[in-house]
């Protein structure tokens, strides 16, 4: 199958390694400079971003949008979210309309508060897309390790294209035709990712931990009814899944981030954000002001927004779980 991967972050060049398994598979990357492609090509053999393993030689790359779409028949956009819709815009001239897509890049569109499918299909006019979400480091990917991920879409043909295209793989697809719901779920897990590093970052214990992520499964599932989605897409690998891996886990940059709050270091948290990707710290804004637009209350949401930007003091977290009804 011939595959285009709109991104060549770690992410991507993970989700390429594991797609390369599949030796049908002809992969081309797109990357938005001439020197993220030389970087990876003259360390290809020992890539340092991806614990050095390898970027298989099969794995083609290019800077130019007509070379990375042109006779593609699925389309990955792995790009950080923030940058979708220019990406959509500079690709729709060389859009086929047989193109299947599938949007990784989580988060919320600062301003418009549209998932990122929505900014997507704001530009790009087509029934043929998915989304896809679940617990996923990208070093597990590319390590090869037996993946589980939740893909969204409403259309069987896409469906059919992306098992074909993962089948061999060492990632697991389980459908459903809740996009609104696994998006919900992708975005605001970095949110929590935060909040449970600034509960570590403040001493406590695994336990308490847990407790937070507890009680926010049931407020996104409250959340996701509350756009229209399916509660019951929390249970499935893009919401329980996701939600646990990436909030107990230093491999999480969110995670990290929050731990950096929590123990007060700010000068240093706020090089961390504007040296690293911190979705979670984007996905605040947008998701703060989505509540409000829609008129949805989730209290835990407007406590860690005035903790990450109003530098409310961190140890409320703690006192506002012992206090939620």
């Amino acid at each position: 199958m011939k595959i285009a991967i709109i991104g060549t972050g770690v992410y991507g060049l993970a989700m390429a390694r594991s797609l390369s398994q599949n030796k049908t598979n002809d992969i081309i990357m797109w990357a938005e400079n001439q020197a993220v492609i030389d970087e990876v090509i003259k360390m290809r053999k020992n890539y340092p971003k991806l614990n050095n393993l390898d970027i298989p030689e099969t794995i083609k790359f290019t800077t130019d949008y007509r070379e990375a779409l042109e006779g593609r028949e699925l389309v990955f956009i792995l790009t950080a979210a923030q940058y979708v819709g220019n990406v959509a815009e500079a690709m729709r001239p060389f859009i086929d309309k047989k193109m299947h897509f599938i949007i990784g890049s989580k988060g919320i569109e600062q301003g418009t508060c549209r998932f990122v499918h929505e900014v997507f299909l704001n530009h790009i006019n087509t029934r043929h897309i998915a989304v896809i979400s679940g617990p996923s480091f990208a070093i597990d990917i590319a390590n090869l390790e037996p993946i589980g991920l939740a893909v969204g879409t409403k259309n069987k043909e896409t469906l059919k294209v992306l098992l074909k295209a993962y089948k061999g793989t060492n990632i697991k697809l389980r459908e459903s035709n809740d996009l609104v719901g696994i998006e919900t779920c992708g975005a605001i897990k970095n949110v929590i990712a935060v909040a449970a590093g600034i509960l570590e970052g403040l001493g406590y214990s695994e336990s308490t931990r847990a407790f937070l992520i507890t009680e926010s499964l049931h407020d996104i599932k409250e959340l996701i009814r509350g756009l229209n989605g399916n509660k019951l897409t929390i249970l499935s690998f893009a919401g329980v899944g996701d939600l646990l891996l990436t909030a107990t886990s230093t491999k999480s940059r969110n995670y990290t981030y929050g731990v950096l709050l929590g123990q007060r270091k700010l000068e240093e948290a706020k090089r961390y954000i504007e040296t690293t990707t911190v979705e979670g710290y984007y996905t605040l804004k947008s998701i703060y002001a989505l509540l409000r637009k829609r008129q949805i209350k989730m209290p835990v949401i407007d406590l860690i927004y005035n903790i990450v930007m109003k530098d409310t003091d961190p140890t409320k977290l703690a006192e506002f779980l012992m206090k939620k009804k």
